[in-house]
């Protein structure tokens, strides 16, 4: 298989189904496995959270063992916290990702902690597994803080880089702009991954800036699902089939075969039984003739 030139992670298993009602877990499976089929070489599949907080990620541990071992992928499960990471462990995941957020105001309501808290939990968290990613939310701006300073969003990054994780940059409530990306990535480097949400419909377009950034590494979801549950009016994802049209147009590698993601996005749109949000998904006839 050839060298990706933009590493891909579908994180529409988690983020994109945690705001819809509750899918059965062979159901959830099926939408994996399609997934799977479509060259991606990472899948968040599952969050080790509290299943009264999101009823949708019941079953995690069930999940986690029925999946299958022979397709190359990685299996990523967001944890909340330490017990979150032992019982990820436990069900055979090595790949996790923990959230800090930038936002004081956000860190309180999403975890009751404040910032300082939740990065020391994270450390412990990144000592404890095979591999951990800390995604830093509301990296560039917060529904709670006038602003969030380019310069904090670094220091976090470098201080969980330093502990042995990746750092994704994650655009919470979908307000990041080209000009906040290059101000933040000026600090951190394009080595981080991006987390975008499309709140205000401007979601590829940052993708495209932070690519001519340097940046390689994207989480994205199929259908344009997803959001935070606590962040309201946030939008859903960056699409992962809006993402993936941009890159083969640009003759960047990705390994994911985009006829095939829209015929999974069919299997999605039946799943949560209502049209989903990602652009090229809605308008597949013309997807693939560029």
């Amino acid at each position: 298989m050839a060298e990706r030139a933009v590493v891909v992670r579908e994180v529409g298993p988690r983020d994109g189904l945690q705001r819809e009602a509750p899918i059965p877990v062979e159901r959830r499976l099926a939408f994996i496995g399609g997934l799977a089929s479509c060259g991606f070489s990472d899948i968040e599949v599952a969050a080790f959270v509290s299943e009264r907080a999101v009823p949708a990620m019941a079953g995690a541990a069930e999940l986690v063992a029925a999946l299958p071992t022979d397709l190359g992928c990685r299996w990523w499960a967001l944890v909340p916290n330490a017990r979150g990471a032992e019982l990820a462990a436990t069900a055979g995941i090595e790949h996790v990702t923990v959230t800090v957020s930038a936002s004081e105001g956000y860190s309180q309501r999403n975890v009751h902690m404040t910032t300082e808290e939740s990065a020391r939990q994270a450390l412990a968290i990144i000592s404890m597994v095979a591999h951990a990613d800390v995604v830093i939310s509301c990296s560039f701006g917060s529904p709670y803080e006038a602003v969030i300073e380019p310069s904090a969003v670094a220091r976090l990054a470098e201080r969980f880089a330093a502990g042995g994780a990746t750092v994704t940059l994650a655009d919470t409530t979908g307000v990041a702009s080209p000009r906040r990306l290059r101000e933040v990535l000026a600090l951190t480097g394009s080595g981080v991954g991006l987390h975008l949400h499309d709140t205000r419909g401007t979601a590829l377009l940052n993708a495209y800036v932070a690519i001519e950034l340097g940046v390689t590494r994207f989480d994205t979801a199929a259908g344009g699902l997803g959001g935070s549950p606590f962040a309201e009016d946030a939008g859903g994802n960056l699409a992962t089939e809006d993402l993936v049209a941009l890159l083969d147009d640009l003759g960047t590698r990705t390994g994911i075969d985009l006829g095939r993601l829209l015929e999974v996005d069919d299997l999605l749109g039946e799943l949560v039984g209502k049209e989903l949000p990602g652009r090229v998904a809605r308008t597949r006839r013309g997807a693939l003739q560029g």
